[in-house]
């Protein structure tokens, strides 16, 4: 499995609305942290995830985290 491109070595602190979110998995997306569709053709593919409250979400920049779509901490070992 190849490895995703590192947007940036921090999560993404956000606050969402209730909705679906599609979090790029691949790094690529120039809409970070979401999905642009800039995974097509890669073995990658988006990661689905909804909230039913408003809430602020730490959202993984680095594409390593182990807890996908949500920060770990990862990025500091990077």
């Amino acid at each position: 499995m190849s490895e995703p491109t590192i947007p940036q070595k921090a999560p993404y602190a956000m606050d969402l609305a209730p909705g679906k979110y599609w979090w790029c998995a691949c790094g690529r997306s120039a809409k970070q942290p979401f999905c642009d569709g800039s995974h097509k053709g890669t073995e990658f593919s988006p990661v689905v995830f909804e909230l039913t409250e408003a809430k602020k979400v730490w959202l993984c920049g680095c594409k390593h985290t182990d807890k996908q779509p949500m920060c770990d901490g990862t990025h500091s070992r990077l």
